[in-house]
């Protein structure tokens, strides 16, 4: 009898900011976009203003150039019945406001099928705390941009790799602490080592952001669990 390799699950197909290369990000015509696309999961992102408003947006920048749909608007949206089988990535930009976004998704009823995501390791901590049923997702690297886009591209490779290299044995002791459910990785730093580490670990992965189909396909057959893209049609 020869061994077989273990039946990899389906590929959750998620949507970057809704479908961000269809519709403006953060907004109900993403998420609309995102749908209609038959996405598994929407991924947005919830920044709180200076103002104290907590708002859909992925940075300050991004906030001003509308006027961005608050935090209980977005909640009431997904709670619709129209979402009722799509799972959600809820990706805090900053620390400070885990209560808030747990006590939204709990009145909700969203919190079984929600993952709250941060670069911050010490918001996942608080939520682990005050929310411990809610799934949480550390999302690595934490970067304020596109760096591989930047003039300076070679350079940053440098500590794209250092982080390669030790992702996979932290990202698993992390996980088997209790601590986060899931890796949200950049796909530069995405390896067969992190796929197994993370597994190995009963976690799960998922790669942002990508917005080319041969790569999506490349990652799916290396056994991610997720893809995030800006352009949800590229599953089709």
């Amino acid at each position: 009898m020869t061994d077989r390799p273990a039946k990899l699950a389906p590929l959750k197909r998620v949507g970057h900011k809704g479908a961000d290369l269809v519709a403006p990000g953060n907004t109900f015509d993403s998420f609309r976009a995102a749908l209609d696309a038959g996405v598994d999961m929407i991924e947005f992102d919830v920044l709180r203003l200076r103002d104290g408003r907590l708002v859909l947006a992925h940075d300050f920048k991004d906030a001003a150039r509308r006027e961005p749909v608050s935090l209980e608007e977005g909640l009431d949206h997904f709670a619709g019945e129209a979402y009722a089988g799509v799972e959600l990535d809820v990706d805090m930009k900053l620390p400070g406001y885990e209560r808030e976004v747990a006590d939204g998704l709990e009145r909700r009823g969203l919190v079984e099928r929600a993952i709250v995501s941060s670069t911050y390791l010490e918001s996942l901590e608080r939520l682990a705390e005050i929310a411990p049923r809610i799934l949480r997702g550390w999302s690595v690297p934490r970067a304020r941009r596109d760096y591989t886009r930047s003039p300076f591209a070679p350079v940053v490779y440098v500590p794209v790799r250092v982080l390669r290299r030790r992702l996979p044995a932290h990202a698993a002791s992390l996980i088997r602490e209790g601590l986060l459910q899931a890796v949200m990785a950049h796909q530069l730093v995405v390896s067969p080592r992190l796929v197994e580490a993370v597994r190995g670990a009963g976690g799960e992965l998922y790669v942002w952001t990508v917005d080319d189909r041969r790569r999506i396909e490349q990652l799916a057959a290396l056994g991610v669990d997720g893809v995030i893209t800006n352009d949800p049609r590229l599953f089709a």
